[in-house]
């Protein structure tokens, strides 16, 4: 199965991930963050091993995760040829984590606005869940210096999918979260039609569709460290677009759900 790119398969000498965390990195001119960010996931998870997606970034992101790759083994990184979306890069890093029999998924964003300290709490999460995330708006959660429009906006997208997705979660925007992998092998995820932001809400539907328990835990949620934001108004129209497809498609019963 492929998604935006090639897919890789690893090998070790028992060729067995059975027991093993990924986390995926995807990036596009994130190379001030990349290094960084790496190493203080190894801080917090030494055992895991780090997927980056890079789409062909002309700031040189690509190079340096190669770079990074050849001086560490516990890195893989998957070039794609130009920018194709977050979404596209997240159903590839579960493909990936499918084929090559990891058993859990862990996603950042590569902007440093998803602290690694906060991986130990989404493994403990995942002792009695499928899906762990790390979320803004339960109690202890918090977004930090964020403007009034952002926050209306953030509460009103969550707002409907809790209303017309049936999704039982407070935060369905974020992507930091960790999936277990045997159960991404029963979601539908050629079903999935979002590319873009609305991706991250879409995704955790077709997870509850499949039966996924699903928890949250909070986070303090910080802007990025360095880089520019890729959110705009024309990305952010065609994702409430995508989102209102799917809502109208879920409450005419076109999409069936299964109770987790």
């Amino acid at each position: 199965m492929q998604a935006g790119g090639p897919m890789l398969r690893i090998h070790s000498q028992d060729d067995d991930r059975s027991n093993r965390l990924l986390v995926s990195l995807a990036t596009y001119n994130e190379r001030d963050n990349l290094a960084g960010l790496i190493a203080a996931i190894h801080d917090h998870a030494p055992g895991a091993e780090v997927l980056v997606i890079d789409d062909n970034s002309p700031d040189g992101t690509g190079q340096l995760a190669d770079e990074l790759k050849a001086a560490d083994p516990r890195i893989h990184v998957i070039h794609r040829p130009g920018k194709l979306g977050l979404g596209t890069a997240t159903l590839a890093a579960m493909r990936f984590a499918i084929e090559n029999r990891y058993q859990f998924l862990l996603n950042l964003d590569a902007d440093c606005s998803h602290p690694p300290r906060y991986i130990p709490a989404l493994l403990q999460g995942m002792a009695d869940h499928d899906v762990m995330i790390v979320s803004r708006y339960v109690s202890g959660g918090v977004a930090e210096n964020w403007p009034f429009t952002r926050r209306l906006i953030s509460r009103s997208v969550n707002l409907f999918v809790r209303l017309f997705l049936r999704l039982p979660v407070r935060d369905a925007s974020g992507a930091f979260r960790c999936y277990r992998v045997a159960k991404l092998r029963e979601t539908r995820l050629d079903c999935v039609r979002s590319r873009g932001y609305s991706f991250q809400q879409e995704v955790l539907f077709r997870c509850h569709q499949a039966g996924c328990r699903i928890g949250e835990t909070p986070i303090i949620f910080e802007n990025r460290k360095a880089g520019a934001s890729k959110v705009n108004l024309r990305e952010s129209v065609r994702s409430l677009s995508m989102l209102g497809w799917l809502g109208l498609r879920a409450t005419l019963g076109f999409e069936k759900y299964k109770a987790a």
